[in-house]
């Protein structure tokens, strides 16, 4: 079974250019990049390149999973809403004898440009190497396991493997999220008692093992 991959809002954001298009929307990442190629030029694609790197949810209803509608005041005809502007696969809003009827499903219908699950939550979280002493703050989503964060450490650290992970000095559970671990997320918390979180990030200290391990 595929590991389902989690992506935060900022990384989404990073793709953002015309050969690099991902969108968010209904919770989910998508990487649009083979769907502007392939329709490359048309005028349809400009709402989709506006959005490029950003979260597009309030385009869609969340119950039907289509582009929301509404009632057209001059026709009383119910039509896709696009404030934004009109974008690929959607009809025009009156009859036209140049719209291609057969262009398949619409490309928000499709699985194969999804790339994965946009967090719902995002903390902030203190790695100290206690071989090295060198410590950095990254940013993970609350429901990938501490191997998925092992991942995104090691760009840091390519012998992260070769090292047991602790907090408060008892061993974590590398297929577990940190809150399974009972390392809670207290934004909330610190929120309510105006305390800077910035100051208090929950922190994972790295014992170097005897091997080398190295992804």
């Amino acid at each position: 079974m595929k590991n389902t991959k989690y992506y935060t809002p900022y990384e989404v954001s990073l793709h953002n250019t015309i050969d690099d298009i991902w969108v968010s929307y209904l919770g989910k990442v998508y990487n649009l990049t083979p769907l502007i190629k392939e329709h490359a030029g048309d005028v349809l694609l400009k709402p989709l390149i506006e959005m490029a790197g950003k979260d597009i949810s309030h385009w869609f209803n969340p119950k039907t999973k289509d582009i929301r509608t509404h009632v057209d005041p001059l026709t009383g005809c119910v039509k896709y809403f696009t404030p934004n502007g009109r974008f690929l696969h959607v009809p025009p809003p009156w009859p036209c004898s140049d719209w291609p009827t057969d262009s398949g499903r619409p490309w928000w219908s499709e699985t194969r440009y999804e790339e994965g699950v946009l967090s719902g939550k995002t903390r902030r979280l203190r790695i100290v190497n206690t071989l090295t002493s060198q410590e950095q703050t990254i940013e993970v989503c609350t429901e990938e396991s501490l191997n998925a964060i092992l991942q995104r450490y090691l760009r840091y650290n390519a012998h992260a493997a070769s090292y047991t992970w602790k907090h408060n000095g008892v061993s974590l559970d590398m297929d577990k999220t940190l809150g399974d671990n009972g390392i809670p997320d207290e934004d909330e918390e610190f929120y309510q008692l105006r305390m800077d979180r910035e100051r208090y990030t929950q922190a994972i200290h790295l014992y170097f093992n005897d091997d080398l391990t190295e992804f």
